[in-house]
């Protein structure tokens, strides 16, 4: 803690010394290291604004994110570190701070030995820190005012930059890991999230430091250099409580047992998942095989608007029942409701409806920056009085929650949260695509992939060639992550007589429940299901073969 107090207040000096003070945007574009965190800090500590992006976002994503927040400076790396491969992340940032004026200075920390292109408003971290203060007293900050923003998916195509604040967010973060992980003074927490999202956000930096833990920095991905990475680290570094995401476990399941018998996991006590709902398989074998079936297994829910968990087994009584795959009990002051169709509120048990919670908590989300109004409609015009989380959940017989999935058209690829609008937005720049629909579909290792319908201009041999040039589009105006997985190129598209894309019907032909389509008479024409049906039907025969 001294030495990251150290790195934290050099850092903030040369922050201060560039001109950054009280009420500035910083972004953030770096891989999970001690100086990303110390970044974060930095910035809290003058109180400026960090928004981290996460740095396998593209150079446009990043350029969205930086003229949208007004940032005054971006901190960086020379590259990054990922797997066993090196990222760009300097040449990106170039690319991304040629389209935003706000940019006065770019900070270049080094990760790897490599030069990179240094220009006028570049400036090399380590070497300013060397020659900084180590003591910088910090701003003193009113419990409201602004501690970062973090940009997330909506479902029209411009991501929300939420915003949280000072004490309430610290508060509910710190309470939430303490309780939920049941941390004791003196345990290693292992969060193997990414910092540039709300999960190492929470509980990788501020939930655990803010408690006096030792917090765990995973920079890497759980099959590298192979599978037992993880379990490796557990045992090495003795960690008591590991928190990780759900695709991870149903990738490293299909590696088989020995990777993570190989490593001694005794010291693990508590284990955790979150980013999307954890499948029945997944959450057994992390708890025999990973836990040996003495760890209690906490399954989060929450959202990066929540600021912490809202929603999981513990904290409980004593040895409490947990139910695999659910994230059963409310945390203190957290009232859920599940709501009908008519914004009435459903009581009693063993029933289903629109999840919201009925009074405020200290981590909620204040705002979505520049645009409150966004902020209101998205979360409390649905149920007026109501927060809407904008998922389905179920109440059980015993009265504990489940959560059933998105209620709108989000998709969960990875644990990455996606409106299927900004896929759609970032196809509909192809010439020769001029109409685009994307949806989700269970995805065996991911938990949802992207489904992209397409219409082309017209009859064209080029098709292969036009679905690699969106692929590539999509993964440099969006990420990697949010390339579709498949591209069917149809007719037409399924639409009401008021030409809205009616996305159910394609998740329907998607998941093949063509005989439950549901009132199909508000689409300009009916017959339109059957077509779609019978190209779908082609490309899976294709596939297959």
């Amino acid at each position: 803690h001294r030495e990251l107090l150290d790195l934290t207040c050099r850092l903030a000096n040369t922050l201060k010394k560039y001109g950054i003070q009280k009420g500035d945007r910083v972004a953030i574009y770096m891989s999970v290291s001690p100086l990303s965190v110390a970044a974060m800090l930095a910035c809290a500590r003058i109180g400026a604004i960090h928004t981290v992006v996460f740095a396998g976002f593209s150079a446009e994503s990043l350029a969205g994110r930086i003229m949208d927040s007004g940032c005054k400076a971006v901190i960086t790396y020379n590259q990054g570190v990922r797997g066993g491969r090196t990222t760009e992340l300097k040449a990106t940032v170039d690319e991304a701070v040629k389209s935003c004026p706000s940019i006065r200075h770019v900070f270049v920390a080094q990760r790897t030995d490599n030069k990179v292109q240094m220009g006028d408003r570049d400036i090399p971290l380590e070497e300013e820190m060397t020659k900084a203060d180590s003591i910088c007293t910090p701003e003193s900050m009113d419990s409201e005012d602004v501690l970062f923003m973090l940009y997330t998916s909506g479902s029209t195509g411009k991501p929300k930059g939420i915003v949280h604040t000072q004490a309430g967010y610290l508060l509910y973060a710190a309470l939430t890991h303490k309780y939920v992980f049941d941390y004791q003074q003196g345990d290693v927490f292992g969060c193997v999230a990414d910092i540039g999202w709300i999960t190492g956000h929470s509980y990788v930096v501020y939930g655990p430091l803010c408690n006096g833990a030792t917090s765990v920095l995973f920079e890497s991905t759980p099959v590298y250099p192979d599978p037992g990475r993880y379990w490796e680290v557990v045992q090495r570094l003795k960690i008591n409580q590991f928190y990780g995401a759900p695709t991870a476990i149903r990738l490293l399941l299909n590696y088989g047992e020995e990777w993570v018998k190989k490593y001694d996991r005794s010291s693990l006590k508590v284990l955790g998942s979150v980013g999307e709902p954890i499948n029945k398989e997944a959450w057994q074998w992390f708890y025999q095989v990973v836990g040996e079936g003495r760890c209690a297994l906490v399954d989060t829910w929450w959202q990066t608007e929540t600021g912490g968990i809202c929603i999981a087994p513990r904290p409980s009584e004593e040895k409490a029942e947990i139910i695999p795959a659910m994230a059963m009990r409310p945390f203190f002051g957290i009232v859920p409701v599940l709501m009908d169709e008519n914004g009435e509120v459903i009581e009693g048990n063993d029933v289903s409806g629109a999840l919201c919670i009925a009074q405020p908590w200290p981590g909620m989300a204040r705002t979505i920056h520049g645009d409150h109004q966004r902020f209101i409609d998205a979360y409390f015009k649905a149920y007026p009085g109501y927060y809407f989380t904008g998922d389905g959940a179920y109440r059980s017989q015993k009265g504990y929650y489940q959560i059933t999935g998105r209620m709108d058209d989000i998709i969960n690829i990875s644990g990455h949260r996606l409106g299927t609008a900004e896929i759609e937005d970032a196809m509909a720049d192809h010439p020769d695509v001029p109409e685009t629909a994307v949806v989700g579909y269970p995805h065996k290792i991911k938990g949802e992939g992207a489904f992209a319908f397409i219409v082309l201009k017209e009859q064209t041999s080029r098709v292969d060639h036009i679905k690699e040039e969106l692929k590539t589009i999509v993964a440099s105006k969006i990420a990697k992550y949010a390339v579709p997985d498949h591209i069917l190129v149809v007719k037409r598209l399924p639409k009401t007589r008021s030409g809205k894309i009616m996305r159910r019907l394609l998740r329907k032909v998607v998941t093949q429940q063509s005989s439950n389509m549901g009132d199909v008479t508000t689409l300009d024409d009916p017959s339109v299901v059957k077509e779609l049906m019978d190209t779908y039907q082609k490309y899976k025969e294709k596939s297959s073969s």
